[in-house]
């Protein structure tokens, strides 16, 4: 089976977020470190300004991490339905969890450009850095799982057809 371009440009993505997710852990080491040592120790001043870049982090790191498993398909989900002996259920079962993922993203697409905007011309209050850069998060990440499930339901259809 030949691999599709759309296919080539989203493992890229997906590479990207799994450089930017370690990039975060990474760097969430720093100000977390910084905050345990100005605490417990007198070597380095008392830098407030470390629990809020943190945070900016962390939450990066929960929709970076949300992005990627949509993609890798480890993302959580519970089994309501007892496994089918017919593969088309299964297949059939599978779109069917990707459409969920799918009506989320758009929900965070939706609702996420309306955060966007409240967020937008507000700076965080210790660092004075643009929220934005927060905000932006949801409806980026509700795009990407949108184009993943696409993917994954285009697979599966697929999958689907060859069964027949």
């Amino acid at each position: 089976m030949r691999e599709r371009p759309m296919t080539r440009i989203l493992d890229a993505i997906h590479l990207v977020l799994k450089v930017l997710l370690a990039a975060l852990i990474a760097g969430l080491i720093v100000p977390v470190t910084m905050q345990i040592v100005s605490r417990f120790t007198g070597i380095i001043p008392r830098y407030i300004w470390t629990e809020e870049i943190a945070r900016f982090c962390f939450v990066w790191m929960i929709m970076i991490g949300a992005m990627c498993a949509v993609r890798d398909g480890t993302h959580f989900d519970l089994d309501v339905l007892p496994e089918s002996l017919n593969p088309k259920v299964e297949v059939a079962k599978r779109i069917f969890v990707h459409l969920t993922i799918l009506f989320v993203g758009l929900v965070f697409v939706w609702y996420g450009w309306t955060f966007l905007d409240f967020g937008w011309s507000q700076t965080s209050e210790i660092a004075e850095l643009p929220m934005n850069y927060i905000f932006v998060a949801w409806p980026i990440s509700g795009f990407l799982f949108t184009v993943f499930s696409i993917e994954k339901i285009v697979d599966e259809l697929r999958k689907l057809r060859e069964a027949s």
